[in-house]
């Protein structure tokens, strides 16, 4: 029998009808056991890598949450202050709100008031003091609302009061300035009437006298009644002078100031101008008013 006619071998594995064999049939299964293997292998793997995730996802929202929690329960106190702030910013707001309305509705009513006043005429101008808005101090009446801290000489004059046994009282028309000093020299004073002395004053024991006919408060009384109550002072004052050498140096020197009196103080003959200190010296005659008293001053050194 020659080759040709001999039937082809099957391949190992197959039966005469096409099917598999036990070896192969065998093998697949093994291999789809082993895939079923790592199928079963990895969903475990990834059950476990979510049920991590999960975990860490608990984790971070149990914290996120705990963390909120901290936060809401300190917010009420920062919400508290805030509400404070915005309350009080809010009634300062109201507050310039009622100011700015009452200084228009002054402002309005002021306004009103010029209009309803009697118009001026063309010539004429207004008095002194007096000003366009109708007020007598010149001034808006809307700075009324405003305090005022001026001084208004209640103190100044109830400290230059002197009040006498009797319940009267006179207030000091002087005050002494800061470089008054009581004197090194014996001053005095020589008081002549017609050509005849009358009186001697000793005039170096404080540093001021005033001169009037107020006896409550003159430290030198005079009695003519040209003069003022209280009509002039002697005033001792430390002042600079320069040396022929050019070199300054201080001295209490005498002067007299003229408190604005109805007829004036004469220093040799001549009237000196009232509220300015006025330099005496060794010699000098002073006179009051319309007074024959001469009053020639002297000290211990003056030949």
């Amino acid at each position: 029998m020659s080759r040709r006619s001999r039937s082809p071998r099957r391949p190992r594995g197959h039966e005469e009808d096409g099917a598999p064999s036990s070896s192969t049939f065998g093998t697949r299964r093994g291999n789809s056991r082993e895939r079923d293997g790592g199928y079963e292998s990895r969903h475990r793997e990834r059950e476990q890598g979510s049920s991590a995730r999960n975990r860490d996802r608990d984790r971070d929202r149990d914290r996120d949450y705990r963390l909120s929690r901290r936060d809401e329960d300190r917010r009420p106190e920062r919400d508290s202050r805030d509400y404070d702030e915005h309350r009080r910013e809010r009634e300062r707001e109201q507050d310039r709100e009622r100011y700015d309305s009452g200084r228009d509705r002054e402002r309005h009513s002021s306004r009103a008031q010029r209009r309803s006043a009697s118009p001026r005429s063309r010539g004429s101008r207004p008095p002194q003091g007096d000003s366009i808005s109708g007020s007598p101090s010149g001034q808006d009446t809307s700075d009324k609302a405003k305090p005022n801290f001026a001084p208004s000489g209640l103190l100044a004059a109830e400290t230059n009061t002197v009040k006498a046994v009797d319940g009267t009282s006179t207030v000091l028309k002087y005050n002494e300035p800061p470089e008054a000093r009581k004197p090194v020299l014996g001053w005095r004073m020589y008081v002549f009437k017609d050509a005849e002395q009358v009186e001697l004053l000793h005039i170096h024991r404080q540093s001021a006298y005033l001169v009037g006919r107020d006896r409550l408060v003159a430290d030198i009384a005079v009695d003519h009644p040209s003069c003022s109550k209280q009509h002039a002072v002697f005033q001792y004052r430390y002042v600079q002078e320069k040396d022929e050498f050019g070199s300054s140096k201080g001295v209490v020197k005498p002067f007299v100031i003229d408190l604005e009196s109805t007829n004036g103080t004469l220093v040799n003959d001549e009237t000196i101008p009232a509220a300015r200190y006025y330099e005496l010296k060794a010699g000098d005659v002073v006179k009051f008013g319309l007074s024959t008293k001469e009053y020639v001053l002297l000290h211990d050194e003056a030949s």
